[in-house]
């Protein structure tokens, strides 16, 4: 019997040893240690589960939320996101310091990337909204603004937005958002006079990188899908997106060889209203193009409606939309 007791105390023992070990520290640095960040994600999920301190928990899960931010699993890391704003505790250590309010905006951000805004205003709206903090506040205005214009369907409806966004330039207290301020005005309205500012007042920027073209911009909702007054236009660096998203052609469009880049066809337009979708591809077959639609669930549930045209023998269908006053974007 003192046998039986005495490894049932030793195995609680070493239960409790392993228990230790599972912290946020050690858990993301194994998971590190794995093959493809997709094993990676899965032992984070399966040893989260496993972990009893509240703070290590807090800081694994915003650590997941970050690889699926990187992996383009925007509606995944959202959601662990807020399972880590969730725990009320304080860092962990060796984990970077995050409050819980930060955690927030970081689940808005994702969120508004999926397309989701629903849950973006969901997230704005809880008790985020009565932060003291400058900085946070400076964030909420700028994702509420992002949010408006991935709502909006139509030229018109940025317009709030807009006036919103240029009235913020002006803000002191939006100093720490300023860049990206700008360069959703310069994104949106295609006005020079706000990629100026940024590659002057802003030069070592990821802001100035992207408007110089030396960046990427990641094929989201909100910059792919939100309706543009007017078009941006880049600098002479190779500006590319991540693989999921359809590509932008800095310059002409006969200075990328569809050979060489396996382009099939190109797309002009996003939209979450069919009809427009159909209004624009009508438009195109008036000026001889064979455009036409096809649709797309994201993850969140929200169906966009993209408009194309194939590319031909000749290679220069891209030249002949652009002549005839019309951007295009290439697709793999």
């Amino acid at each position: 019997m003192k046998k039986i007791i005495l490894l049932f105390v030793s195995f609680c023992f070493a239960s409790a040893l392993f228990a230790a070990d599972l912290t946020a520290k050690f858990v993301t640095t194994e998971s590190a240690k794995k093959d493809t960040v997709e094993e990676s994600v899965e032992y984070l999920k399966s040893q989260i589960s496993k972990m009893t301190v509240a703070a290590e928990k807090r800081a694994a899960w915003v650590f997941l939320a970050s690889l699926q931010e990187q992996m383009a699993l925007y509606d995944d890391a959202q959601k662990s996101y807020a399972q880590a704003a969730g725990i009320a505790a304080g860092d962990a250590e060796g984990m970077p310091k995050k409050t819980n309010e930060q955690i927030v905006l970081d689940a808005v951000r994702c969120a508004l990337s999926s397309g989701d805004y629903e849950t973006a205003d969901a997230y704005l709206n809880s008790a985020v909204r009565n932060s003291k903090n400058e900085k946070i506040q400076a964030y909420i205005k700028l994702y509420s603004q992002w949010s408006a214009l991935c709502k909006a369907d139509s030229v018109e409806e940025i317009q709030e937005p807009v006036v919103m966004l240029q009235a913020y330039t002006k803000v002191d207290s939006m100093a720490v958002v300023k860049p990206a301020i700008l360069l959703t005005l310069w994104y949106v309205t295609g006005d020079k006079s706000y990629s100026q500012v940024i590659t002057s007042a802003y030069p070592k920027s990821i802001e100035a990188s992207v408007v110089k073209g030396d960046a990427q911009l990641l094929p989201t909702p909100f910059w792919f899908f939100v309706p543009k007054s007017g078009e941006a236009e880049q600098g002479t660096g190779t500006f590319t997106v991540a693989d999921s998203g359809p590509t932008r052609v800095s310059g002409t469009a006969s200075s990328v060889s569809t050979a060489d880049s396996k382009i099939t066809k190109w797309q002009l337009g996003l939209f979450r209203t069919e009809s427009n979708a159909k209004l624009l591809a009508d438009e195109l077959k008036g000026k001889g193009f064979a455009a036409y639609v096809t649709s797309e669930t994201r993850a969140s549930g929200t169906t966009y409606y993209i408009v194309l045209v194939n590319e031909d023998k000749s290679g220069n269908v891209a030249d002949k939309l652009r002549s005839a006053g019309y951007d295009c974007y290439a697709v793999d």
